[in-house]
């Protein structure tokens, strides 16, 4: 890792001097004249330890202790005096400096110092990494999926989360939209701010219009009093427009202008109030199609479409269910106090077989239903909802991952001669062999003949 040092010193032939020395021992040094530019050099956030003299004209290097430690507490400040005010050099330590050299400074001491003291700056750095990363990791916690379109959704708001750009979630409903938009509001610098959640599908036209901008004492019957809206309470946080697609066309009309001029009137109201949110909205529709069909207005779309988030729906990534089915026994026990220690093949391979048309709220609705139904502690076939077992009952086969293929074959024979209660023929025809082979199989099989 290669650091920048930065050189504060009024004397010239000390200023280049000592980095000429620290060039030489590979550091890339930037110098300043007096305080003043050195503070100047250093709000531009690129340093990673300073030796400043202690007195100069103007901004001292006392003062600029100050400064670095109250704006960068982790960066290292090494002190250069001479003889009469190395008391005062000690004062400086008491107060955040690294340590302190005394004047002509002696270059290898310089160099060891440094040396240390980027060391110590590297720990720090690596462990904010540390820390970062873990928080990064901690976010995701509530997104399960380790599928290819999952990764690529994971990468996808890490990297859009720190802009200030407007965001469109889709998908169909129960992917978990609303979970990305808590992921992307944590990562993002607006996380010390509120998220404000509108569901949009749920409201009026008249109330959603309040629930948005809120409204003055008397702008409709019922209003008994001033109220503040979502825009304003998400001031400098982020506001998630959920069902974006729903709202009526003069809302949409009014949304385009908070996002256009960023201000606002209440319901009623004549004050202008600015505001600044970041919009995360989210659909379940196909807003292009709505925009045909002149349900949804293009120019809204194209301010609210910056980025796009596509979630897939739980039956494309199916690779995701064991990391799910994982999750959610394990919370779902814990919540009902009950021993479940896992779940059998045909209750997992009805899972696989099941399409989940209402994705990962279905899923997670099922688990906790089967973990409150199930009499043991492994979740069986008959402890899953009617729903999702009925498919054995429609002639689906269920074959366990990591079965032999002459061990899938016998299955498959026998499963299909049972749906057909034992007719050689109909199976035959159905598999697509003769009848002869089906009968050497099921003896060569020891398959239940009839």
């Amino acid at each position: 890792m290669k650091f920048k040092i930065l050189i504060v010193d009024d004397e010239k032939n000390i200023r280049e001097g000592l980095a000429a020395a620290l060039e030489l021992d590979g550091h890339e040094v930037v110098t300043a004249a007096h305080g003043d530019e050195g503070w100047r050099r250093f709000q531009k956030g690129d340093i990673d330890l300073v030796v400043t003299d202690l007195r100069m004209a103007g901004l001292t290097g006392e003062d600029l202790l100050k400064r670095v430690i109250a704006e960068s507490p982790g960066i290292p400040v090494i002190m250069l005096t001479g003889h009469g005010t190395v008391e005062t050099a000690v004062a400086a330590m008491r107060n955040g400096a690294y340590d302190f050299l005394t004047k002509p400074v002696n270059l290898d001491r310089l160099s060891l110092l440094v040396k240390r003291a980027l060391q110590n700056r590297e720990l720090v750095i690596k462990h904010r990494r540390i820390e970062e990363e873990l928080e990064h990791q901690k976010t995701f916690e509530t997104i399960i999926g380790a599928s290819g379109g999952m990764r690529k959704v994971f990468d996808t708001i890490s990297r859009v989360a720190p802009s200030k750009a407007s965001i469109l979630i889709t998908g169909e409903s129960g992917v978990g939209k609303e979970r990305v938009a808590d992921a992307i509001h944590a990562l993002s610098p607006r996380k010390g701010k509120a998220l404000i959640k509108v569901h949009c599908a749920a409201l009026s036209a008249g109330i959603l219009e309040s629930e948005l901008f809120g409204h003055e004492k008397g702008a409709f019957t019922g209003a008994a009093g001033r109220r503040r809206g979502r825009f304003e309470l998400a001031h400098e946080g982020t506001l998630f427009l959920d069902e974006i697609g729903e709202i009526d066309q003069n809302i949409q009309i009014k949304l385009l202008r908070v996002l256009q001029e960023k201000q606002f009137e209440r319901v009623g109201g004549e004050e202008t109030i600015e505001t600044d949110v970041r919009i995360v909205a989210a659909t379940n529709k196909d807003l292009k199609a709505e925009i045909e069909k002149g349900g949804f207005r293009e120019d809204l779309y194209f301010r609210l479409n910056v980025i796009t988030i596509h979630i897939p729906p739980l039956r494309e990534r199916k690779d995701d269910l064991p990391l799910m089915i994982t999750a959610f026994l394990k919370e779902f026990a814990g919540e009902n106090n009950k021993p479940i220690e896992g779940i059998d093949e045909r209750a997992r391979s009805a899972i696989y077989a099941y399409d989940w048309p209402g994705n990962v709220r279905e899923l997670r609705n099922c688990m906790e239903s089967a973990v409150v139904m199930a009499k043991g502690p492994i979740i069986t076939e008959g402890d899953l909802p009617p729903t999702v077992r009925a498919k054995t009952d429609e002639g689906w086969i269920r074959i366990p991952l990591g079965t032999p293929l002459e061990d899938a074959e016998k299955i498959i024979i026998r499963d299909t001669l049972s749906f057909h209660n034992g007719n050689k023929s109909k199976t035959a025809e159905v598999l697509g062999i003769g009848r002869k082979t089906l009968h050497r199989k099921l003896t060569d099989g020891e398959a239940p003949d009839s």
